[in-house]
């Protein structure tokens, strides 16, 4: 499954084999939330840049279109056309950062949907229910996501509940994988580390859910408002925790900076809405730093977003007609900006796999951080 090729430090050069082909690691996976890239990036234009794996939300379509359609179409990788790997994360995180209202039970949550309004259930069951209908190459368990900060009893319960929720899930997903009409029998599925910045909490449930002997394992509860030292230093502790012959996702990291320095705690798995979300506003991240195209001097600025950069936006247009297509409100503006941001990240990666593999990915995070923390308005 999980194939350890070289390791530098405690960076990690793997290949991940699934029924929807290899991932190479350290990978950052492209988020599409509805089954699509936000910013009209098409399933084909994922390939050209060189995305390997496609993240998509198990409560967001699960509300819409439905779970039970999706099946009905043949599983997430025929209704969307893709035939790489996909992720679809657990919709814990959703329904706990969406949902005004929600009671959390021991046999899961009650909550409104942030739609209609309709009141929805959603448990380790249901969830593993739902992702078995997605037939997702890798299914995310469901757990619960605490606020920050939290105090520590709230957080010490928390992590327990969401391991006997992970024990469930175990359960359920292995009763889906032999049923005959299950689309694909071969679902895996990662576990999620969770407590908060308490270390003592993290390494003990990282302990306990390492004995379930997953197909991998994430960390989660990161990155939602703590600083990136205690991020990172939650990350020191916690990953030596986890099996290190399985892939091990950071959930929902994060920036170029931040993605360098996790690879080096041992990280394999990112995702992060940001190369879209900043794609869709005009922010374009390069080896200079970050560029808004919004800024009035590139009006009249015929290079390319970055002098070198093979992707389809910076291979056709300038810095000048994509300015215009922004304040324009067309949306090929921001769809050449997503396919800049996106190639930008899973060609950092391909970068970082090369560094591993030639032993030397300590000068070049030092280098790459020294680039991509540039004003990028200067060049």
């Amino acid at each position: 499954m999980y194939q350890l090729i070289k390791k530098d430090g405690r960076a990690k050069r793997g290949v991940f084999h699934t029924v929807h082909g290899d991932i190479q690691t350290p990978v950052f996976m492209n988020v599409g939330t509805a089954a699509a890239i936000k910013g009209a990036v098409a399933t084909t234009d994922l390939k050209e840049i060189g995305t390997q794996v496609q993240l998509s939300n198990t409560y967001h379509l699960h509300v819409r279109p439905g779970d039970r359609i999706v099946k009905q179409m043949g599983g997430l990788h025929r209704f969307m056309n893709w035939d790489r790997p996909i992720l679809t994360d657990s919709g814990g995180f959703q329904v706990f950062s969406l949902a005004g209202l929600r009671r959390i039970r021991e046999e899961g949550v009650y909550f409104n949907s942030h739609i209609d309004g309709r009141k929805i259930f959603m448990g380790p069951e249901e969830s593993m229910r739902i992702q078995s209908n997605l037939a997702s190459t890798i299914a995310m368990a469901f757990d619960e996501c605490p606020p920050y900060p939290s105090d520590r009893d709230y957080m010490q319960a928390s992590a327990d509940r969401t391991v006997r929720w992970l024990e469930r899930c175990k359960a359920e997903m292995e009763r889906l994988n032999s049923l005959p009409d299950t689309i694909n029998q071969n679902q895996l599925l990662f576990g999620i580390n969770q407590g908060g910045v308490y270390e003592d909490i993290r390494i003990a449930q990282a302990d306990q859910i390492s004995r379930l002997d997953l197909d991998g394992y994430a960390i989660g509860g990161l990155a939602v408002g703590e600083s990136h030292e205690e991020m990172y230093h939650i990350l020191d502790v916690a990953v030596p925790h986890l099996p290190q012959d399985k892939p091990t996702y950071l959930m929902g990291v994060g920036t170029p900076a931040n993605i360098l320095e996790s690879v080096d705690r041992g990280v394999d798995f990112f995702d992060c809405v940001y190369p879209s979300r900043n794609g869709r506003h005009g922010h374009v991240y390069t080896n200079q730093g970050k560029r808004n195209l919004f800024n009035q001097k590139y009006e009249t600025d015929s290079r390319p977003i970055e002098e070198g950069c093979g992707c389809p936006a910076c291979r056709n247009y300038s810095r000048g007609y994509i300015r215009h297509l922004l304040k324009a409100k067309e949306m090929l503006g921001m769809r050449l900006c997503v396919l800049h941001n996106l190639y930008f990240y899973n060609t950092m990666m391909a970068e970082i796999r090369q560094a591993i593999e030639e032993n030397r990915y300590g000068e070049y995070k030092k280098q790459k951080l020294q680039a991509v923390s540039g004003s990028g308005e200067d060049a």
